[in-house]
């Protein structure tokens, strides 16, 4: 008699347990199993993890695909997985729906001087400020993937003269388009409100610093929603103390938690929410991995595969 096949889940059990159900309607002859119940090591095929256990070579001999249960894997050390395992990101509707609702909010609110409101009201200064039009407003996107060609297209709904950047040519409906080194500085003179998604990498660790914040209008404003490690803190303190930056939304910082002492938490000029901007949802996550488990068995390319030598 064959052994089943085994999908081991782990990361947080409570969504596990969903998953489990999700897999029991529509994928019953696989045998999932959540962390620490492996049952026969030899037997796991599929480890979907946020943190993948250590000596994961050694520990599952027979594992054929390692999922991400989130949308980013800058938390695996490539170094320490099998170089020919195919690892797959999270890629599923609730992410992007997440992701809009959140930058839409944070870019309405950087328009409408929402931050400025509060600080007045804690004053008791009833001020009203000019209002400017959506059109008025230039929002730049760091990142055109799934999650950044999502939020453009909403952006653009509310009339805001929207563009994004990458360091590969895009092409996205109403949005003008930048790529590469070369042509980051004139994307970031025209932008008032920074979006970042880009994903961490190499390459973007410490992106978001003095030089870059230099060549944005005085005035603009940041969202950052990529990764807490691609941010400079100590530039981004300066250059609102210094007026040049007006405003940062921040959900996503090094370390998550910051610690009581941090000076983000005190700033004026800083809204901080604690990475909460897009978390994906279990049922329809469980669905999308087992279709990407069907076309793996189809040969087909799975949707989230990660390019290794992009790191994304």
């Amino acid at each position: 008699m064959t052994a089943p096949v085994t999908f081991l889940y782990k990361s947080d059990p409570v969504r596990g347990r969903i998953w489990a159900e999700v897999f029991q309607r529509h994928a019953p002859e696989i045998d999932f199993r959540i962390w620490p119940d492996v049952g026969n090591a030899s037997s796991v095929r599929y480890l979907a993890a946020w943190e993948p256990p250590a000596d994961i070579a050694e520990r599952f001999p027979n594992l054929q695909v390692l999922f991400s249960s989130g949308a980013g894997v800058d938390q695996f050390d490539f170094a320490a997985l099998p170089p020919d395992l195919p690892v797959v990101r999270m890629v599923e509707p609730g992410i992007i729906r997440g992701m809009v609702e959140y930058v839409t909010h944070a870019v309405l609110g950087l328009h409408r001087d929402m931050a400025a409101y509060r600080r007045q009201q804690k004053q008791a200064a009833w001020k009203p400020l000019q209002v400017k039009t959506a059109a008025e407003r230039r929002v730049g996107v760091l990142g055109l993937g799934s999650l950044g060609q999502a939020v453009l297209t909403q952006l653009t709904a509310f009339g805001f003269e929207c563009a994004g950047w990458s360091r590969s040519r895009h092409a996205v409906e109403g949005v003008q388009c930048f790529a590469g080194e070369g042509e980051l500085g004139a994307f970031l003179a025209r932008t008032d409100v920074l979006v970042c998604l880009l994903p961490l990498t190499d390459s973007t660790r410490g992106f978001l610093n003095a030089k870059l914040f230099a060549q944005l209008p005085r005035g603009a404003s940041l969202v950052q929603v990529g990764r807490g490690p691609q941010g400079v803190d100590a530039d981004l303190i300066a250059a609102l103390d210094a007026g040049h930056l007006g405003e940062a939304v921040l959900d996503v910082t090094e370390p998550e938690p910051l610690p009581p002492e941090h000076p983000f938490w005190r700033h004026p000029h800083i809204q901080l929410t604690p990475h909460i901007a897009s978390m994906t949802q279990p049922s329809s996550a469980a669905e999308v991995v087992i279709d990407n488990l069907r076309r793996f068995d189809r040969g087909e390319a799975m949707l989230g595969l990660v390019d290794r030598a992009r790191g994304y």
